[in-house]
């Protein structure tokens, strides 16, 4: 007390030590001592998510007399410290409907201050400057399931009003509670450490979440390519022999697989074509590594080299150089000579008729 006058008196004396009453000290703050409590004890407080889940405060009605007889800028930010354990953080107020004497926190809030139910501490009016940068870590590794982090922030953000550097606040999306601490803000002064979050263009950093590990790299694949061999060896069979392959049918497979095998008396033959079409895989197997000589290339097939001039003048070699016969162009010939010439027996029957008719 001074001059006979309460310290949160708002009509003290300005001058000469006389009371000035229903003039406002425009050089006077807010500053008041309340019993803070969780938004859980509040009567359907439990509902509110936009409060419980937020940065907001609520304060009695006689702070908002107070406030308004004072020249304070808006919108109305607050200075929330606990002077015995050395902690402080920002909030905004949300409603003015608290029982004299109270101010109702979110839960969070109270971890921030270091305070239980009923504990005293002391708000203050204060200015923050907008926030331009903020950098958010979260705390489990659960927060990677959101399938749109920026959205659920940026919704989220609504219900705040101030954010303090070194704070853990709370969030809810789809019924689930999710903390993230605040690492780091920008602009960052050291009389306040806080920044206001209304109506500004606010850039977020995401830092990695408490407890997650980066994902091995994963060994890379060997290109099936490096499986084949690359320098093939030449071939002795001539240049210019046509079907030099061979082939075999399924019927003399079966026959050999059913000869080789052990028990070939019992073996049927759709066992002996199944063993044979079967086709082993082993995944497990390293690939070969591709090896190449300095200044080779593998391109995946053989390389051909190009022909030089004599071989395209020569031309190609003639592989089926004789010639044939159909059996049509012989039956045709001996219809013609069979036309043109009679035979012996016929000519002998046409002289007999001819004397007997003599």
């Amino acid at each position: 007390m001074f001059g006979g006058y309460e310290d949160d008196d708002p009509f003290q004396q300005a001058i000469g030590g006389f009371s000035m009453g229903g003039f406002m000290n425009p050089n006077r703050g807010f500053s008041e001592m309340y019993r803070c409590y969780s938004i859980a004890m509040m009567q359907s407080g439990s509902d509110r998510d936009n409060v419980s889940y937020g940065g907001k405060i609520i304060l009695p009605q006689s702070a908002l007399e107070k406030l308004s007889r004072l020249n304070i800028s808006y919108p109305m930010l607050f200075k929330l410290i606990n002077g015995e354990r050395n902690a402080h953080t920002h909030a905004g107020v949300l409603e003015f409907i608290a029982e004299e004497g109270r101010v109702y926190l979110p839960h969070w809030m109270m971890n921030a201050l270091q305070v239980e139910q009923g504990d005293i501490i002391e708000i203050k009016n204060t200015s923050l400057p907008l926030g331009t940068f903020v950098r958010i870590q979260p705390q489990s590794v659960d927060f990677l399931d959101i399938s749109d982090p920026k959205a659920v922030l940026e919704n989220s953000f609504r219900n705040f009003a101030t954010l303090t550097q070194g704070d853990i606040i709370q969030i809810t999306y789809n019924s689930k509670v999710y903390e993230i601490k605040v690492l780091e803000i920008k602009p960052n002064y050291d009389d306040h450490g806080g920044i206001s979050i209304m109506e500004t263009d606010l850039e977020v950093d995401f830092a990695p979440p408490v407890g997650y590990v980066e994902p091995s790299q994963m060994p890379q694949s060997i290109p099936m390519g490096s499986k084949m061999i690359i320098d093939d060896p030449k071939s002795t069979k001539p240049a210019n022999a046509p079907f030099q392959g061979s082939g075999q049918t399924l019927k003399s497979r079966t026959r050999d697989l059913l000869k080789d095998s052990p028990n070939s008396s019992t073996t049927s033959l759709s066992d002996a074509v199944a063993e044979s079409a079967a086709i082993t895989h082993d995944d497990d197997a390293v690939p070969a590594p591709l090896n190449l000589p300095f200044g080779q290339l593998y391109f995946g097939y053989p390389i051909i080299p190009l022909k030089s001039a004599e071989e395209k003048e020569s031309g190609p070699a003639k592989t089926f150089g004789g010639s044939g016969q159909t059996l049509r162009a012989a039956r045709k010939g001996q219809s013609r000579q069979s036309s043109g010439t009679a035979s012996p027996a016929s000519q002998a029957d046409g002289k007999d008729k001819g004397r007997s008719a003599r």
